[in-house]
């Protein structure tokens, strides 16, 4: 009889994989161990030892990944290894075994406890989730301390076509083992914000995430179907199920097949209006994945991968360099990018002097209030993007804005600068454009005034769902609440939309809800013209936009607006599909 678990699935372009399980063996035991005065100098050289196989293995690793795979995925092995190095990892470890009198990896364990707890209590949640690149590194150190092969030596295995089922995996692990043919991976931990939610998105593979007891529950070799789509793994499937899935792996081949044929066709609507669709970025390397899906320029360039994993803030020089970088890379199409959105937390406390905790750090001082306190963190990256735009077409963009006083706050800064840069001698596009982003109530509700003073206009639906809606859309007990199709968020667009067309200031998208083709004709229907969205959802978003009637979509919406609370997303949905042209 057919078994099912659940789970959080991460499905890119394929959605469904069928395969054999492959389970992998959890992390040695570690046991508490006391040591005399005279043993602690031989627990000290087997640490030290440990660490340098595993930073041999991660650097024979790092050789294995293909030229072809992104270069921030090579990247994660260099911040695993700075890590081996770390002295809040090392040094705290050698400091327990010489306090404590215990073995090498007890004293590895609890400092692993310790550093994991301060992440955990993070509230921004890439930050979070980076506890999972300190336990991938203990993972590797404790490994060699038990004397045992890192698990990642069964890639030499036949694996292709299998389903990896394990507790956990590394980016070391996943890596290798896509390399080697995995059909998918089934992990019992992990988020959405986990490195192995990234890399799964990178290397468009199927992947659940947090499939509770999956190692004790499915059994060796047997055959699962993973549907990343509806999060779900099937394990003893029947043959009418069997074909049923196997249908759709072939339906999703012909899929992606058919989305590359749009590559080179228009974004434009079925009764011929343009649609602008942009790309996401959140490093330098994703340059390539934008212009590989067709993007006709970069609505949202994260800065924050600036500011991680340092203990000094990034100079004007680096700034500008990364900038160049990418405007070299995007030829010619426009980049918009975003000023440092960083939280009160702790990546921000040991880098701006005198910030300290609160509260409640997601109604804190972040993202634009962090700037205009801290002029340090802002100045020079205001310098970079402005040097920048002298050698392409660049937007800079205001993150979090709440009030006209904090837009007219930083267009007086950004003036300065610009004085500064005049004085210096400095090239720069004096008419480059300056927007802000909408993602909180009252910034929506105060759309209008911040069109007249800004260029444009970016709806991140992220923070306006979360904000809106009062829920953390990271916490597991309140995620059914987060919905993109709520009626106040709907208001809410639409009230953005009619208030900047007053003043005929451009308004895009660039949260979760612009990349969900499901959402594409809605927001047409609204009045968006500008989509920006991770770079694999370009093609399918774009199959959509050429398949819309928009004039005809926005007379059936109509009548709908003033009653949104009572028509169902389905409904609502279903009645614009029902528009398309053949």
């Amino acid at each position: 009889m057919t078994s099912a678990l659940h789970g959080l699935g991460v499905a890119g372009s394929r959605p469904v994989a069928i395969g054999h399980a492959f389970l992998l063996s959890d992390d040695p035991m570690v046991v508490k161990q006391s040591i005399d005065g005279g043993q602690i100098d031989a627990e000290l050289r087997r640490l030290d030892g440990a660490l340098a196989s595993a930073r041999r293995h991660l650097e024979g690793v790092r050789a294995q990944v293909s030229p072809s795979t992104p270069l921030q995925i090579a990247e994660l092995f260099d911040a695993q290894m700075m890590m081996l190095a770390d002295a809040a990892l090392v040094d705290a470890t050698r400091e327990l075994i010489r306090e404590q009198r215990v073995n090498a990896g007890w004293a590895l364990k609890l400092q692993r406890d310790a550093l994991v707890e301060v992440f955990e209590a993070m509230d921004d949640p890439y930050l979070r989730a980076r506890g999972d690149d300190v336990d991938h590194v203990v993972r590797q150190i404790q490994v060699f301390l038990s004397g045992q092969t890192p698990q990642v030596a069964l890639s030499q295995r036949d694996l292709a076509d299998h389903i990896i089922v394990a507790r956990d995996l590394t980016p070391a692990d996943a890596i290798l083992l896509r390399h080697r043919g995995v059909a998918a991976f089934i992990t019992e931990h992990g988020g959405p914000m986990s490195h192995t939610a990234i890399l799964a998105r990178s290397l468009d593979i199927p992947i659940l995430l947090g499939v509770r007891g999956a190692t004790q529950i499915l059994r060796q070799h047997e055959l699962l179907v993973v549907d990343a789509a509806a999060g779900s793994v099937l394990a003893d499937v029947d043959e009418r199920t069997l074909a049923h899935y196997r249908a759709r792996v072939d339906s999703a081949d012909r899929h992606r097949r058919e989305l590359r044929r749009l590559l080179k066709e228009p974004s434009t609507s079925g009764d011929g209006e343009p649609v602008i669709l942009l790309a996401n970025l959140e490093l330098p390397e994703d340059v390539a994945a934008a212009c590989f899906n067709g993007a006709l320029g970069v609505g949202l360039y994260r800065t924050e991968f600036l500011y991680m994993n340092r203990d000094t803030l990034p100079d004007e020089e680096e700034h500008l360099g990364t900038y160049l970088e990418i405007i070299q890379g995007l030829d010619g199409i426009p980049l918009t990018i975003r000023t440092l959105d960083l939280g009160l937390d702790k990546q921000a406390e040991h880098l701006v002097a005198g910030v300290g905790n609160q509260v409640n750090p997601a109604l804190g001082l972040r993202a634009i209030r962090l700037c205009l306190k801290h002029p340090e963190l802002f100045l020079p990256q205001v310098r970079a993007i402005l040097r920048a735009s002298a050698a392409g077409p660049v937007r800079l963009m205001l993150p979090l804005l709440t009030s006209v006083d904090e837009v007219d706050a930083a267009l007086e800064m950004i003036a300065a600068v610009r004085r500064d840069l005049r004085r210096d001698g400095l090239a720069f596009d004096p008419l480059m454009p300056i927007g802000g982003m909408i993602e909180v109530p009252a910034a929506a509700l105060a759309a209008g005034a911040l069109a007249r003073r800004l260029d444009f206009l970016s709806i991140g639906t992220n923070d306006l769902i979360q904000y809106t809606l009062a829920i953390d859309r990271g916490d597991d007990e309140v995620s059914y609440l987060y919905d993109p199709l709520h009626p106040a968020i709907l208001r809410l667009i639409l009230f953005t939309l009619q208030a900047a067309a007053k003043t005929r200031t451009r308004v895009s998208m660039c949260g979760e809800m612009a990349g969900d083709p499901r959402c594409t004709r809605l927001l047409l229907a609204l009045g968006l013209r500008e989509l920006s969205m991770h770079p694999n959802a370009l093609l399918e978003v774009k199959q959509v936009v050429r398949r819309c009637d928009i004039g005809a979509m926005e007379r059936a919406l109509a009548p709908m607006l003033d009653d949104l609370d009572e028509v169902p997303p389905e409904t609502l949905l279903d009645t614009l599909a029902a528009c398309d042209r053949t």
